[in-house]
């Protein structure tokens, strides 16, 4: 057996690691054993594991550590604190309606590059503003539960006095309601522990107006991370949201790792992580099961004279993930404007998403989503693997004929790109609809597609399906490859019957 260890995260008290033996991508063939001791020899912890990801908290700052799995050792320190703050020493109390004051108090009293340590148990609390420099640790056993009623939550407007947008919404500079935690100017946060955030999506009536502004603003997110660098979320529980799940909005340098993000099946635009204009992300050994799509990259949307918001995404790697249920496992758009380019999805698995990788776009977007990478893959019953829309009919005007028009359109530069797309040694079992689902636009293909040892069975008992949210798309069942205004090199392989 060959094996590798990797460390994806390490904060002052936690560390995140991947277990990875032979060709793991999420879930071990058989369980591991492993010992977490000091430099010394001293025996900090021991565990087993079934899956890759592994998360250590109760870590000691400035400490050096060894991490040992079989004959395999790998060292790590961690890094030093420069104090740490109780936020129990500020009335931080289990019977308390609301601990916004408490904890806002113990966050803006810890110092730059200390921790804010929280004790266990169950804190309700409204939105909290966490700051630069700062370790933001929730043990095994503490949760924040937010309020439920948004009377008096903090909304933010679509910009800031400085003109930078910090109230958004699918794309657009528009008034939102803080999320339960949120971070604006947040260069070298990390938030850790194995601790929950549970965004209180489930009590009131957030999940009953998913398109519309009430009380002067749309949804709150989860967790909102704006203008940032450097920063690491690592270990913990984030559920229940009234929106977007984690939403990093430009952030140059996002590490996830080892998160575990959970929302009902049919919460409505659950999303997991969405980062928006972003550069440098790594999202490794997550757990995704949500009520749309796991993980949804964006990059701003083209408005009505609405373009200086626009940003590109660059830059993104995803690896042993597990996508468990979602309408889309990796998506890429709708809102591309600013560009997303320079994605590699590799050692990921797949389960009972509607689709695996999912590019899409409209006329108006501009932009384009190019040189992207989905390899070493494994699905199971996901209806249609890999799907790619250029007649995407979001949004008001989405079924308009100017939209989805066959016929070719003038090119400017609200018409979008796709290009430069592989998907190489990809299993899909199960598949119900399409292995393949390519629609581009007549005026500007969709091109560069490489498909090389994708393999996929078929679901016998399935019914037909339509295979893209586009205008005029009929229903097709067990097709290995549909295309229109694509150009493909490759097949696909199908897996005989035993």
């Amino acid at each position: 057996m060959t094996l590798k260890l990797e460390i994806t995260a390490v904060s002052s008290r936690t560390v995140s690691l991947l277990i990875l033996p032979n060709a793991t991508r999420f879930h071990l063939d058989a369980p591991l054993d492993w010992v977490l001791s000091q430099a010394d020899g001293t025996t900090v912890e021991t565990g087993t594991t079934q899956q890759a990801p592994v998360f250590i908290e109760g870590l000691a700052p400035s400490v050096s550590y060894r991490f040992q799995v079989a004959d395999q050792v790998l060292g790590f320190a961690t890094p030093a604190c420069s104090g740490e703050v109780e936020a129990a020493a500020f009335g931080l109390s289990e019977d308390a309606e609301d601990n916004s004051f408490a904890l806002q108090s113990a966050i803006m009293a810890t110092p730059a590059g200390g921790t804010l340590v929280l004790p266990k148990g169950v804190f309700k609390t409204r939105p909290i503003f966490l700051k630069a420099d700062m370790t933001f640790y929730l043990p095994e056993g503490t949760s924040l539960f937010a309020d439920h009623d948004r009377s008096g939550w903090p909304i933010l407007e679509p910009r800031d006095e400085t003109g930078r947008v910090v109230g958004t919404w699918e794309g657009l500079p528009e008034a939102a309601f803080a999320a339960p935690v949120t971070a604006i100017d947040c260069d070298n946060l990390v938030i850790t522990g194995k601790g929950t955030l549970d965004g209180g999506g489930d009590r009131g009536d957030w999940w009953d107006w998913p398109k519309e502004t009430r009380d002067g603003a749309r949804r709150p997110r989860g967790l909102f991370l704006a203008y940032g660098k450097n920063v690491q979320l690592s270990g913990f529980t984030i559920q229940n949201t009234p929106s977007w799940t984690v939403h990093p909005f430009h952030i140059d340098g996002l590490t996830c790792a080892g998160l575990k993000i959970i929302n009902p099946a049919d919460s409505p635009n659950t999303d997991g992580l969405n980062p928006e204009s972003c550069t440098d992300i790594d999202l490794a050994g997550i757990h995704f099961t949500v009520g749309d799509d796991c993980i949804a990259v964006k990059a701003g949307k083209r408005g009505p004279g609405q373009v200086d918001h626009l940003a590109p995404t660059r830059r993104l790697t995803v690896r042993h993930c597990f996508m468990e249920r979602g309408h889309g496992g990796v998506v890429l758009g709708s809102e591309m404007s600013g560009e997303i380019t320079d994605v590699a999805v590799h050692a990921c698995e797949f389960l009972g998403t509607d689709r695996g990788l999912r590019i899409k776009t409209r006329r108006g977007r501009g932009g384009k989503v190019a040189r992207v990478s989905f390899r070493d893959v494994v699905m199971r019953d996901v209806p249609t693997p890999f799907a790619i829309n250029a007649f995407y009919f979001c949004d008001p005007d989405g079924h308009d004929d100017w939209v989805q028009d066959r016929a070719p359109a003038a090119v400017d530069d609200t018409t979008p790109e796709v290009h430069d797309i592989t998907l190489e040694q990809v299993t899909a079992t199960g598949v119900a609809i399409a292995g393949v689902a390519v629609l581009g636009l007549p005026e500007r293909p969709v091109h560069s597609i490489t498909i090389k040892d994708f393999k996929i069975s078929f679901d016998s008992d399935a019914a037909p399906g339509v295979p893209l949210m586009a205008d005029g798309v009929a229903p097709v069942c067990n097709v290995a490859i549909w295309s229109e205004f694509a150009e493909i090199d490759g097949t696909v392989d199908l897996i005989p019957h035993a």
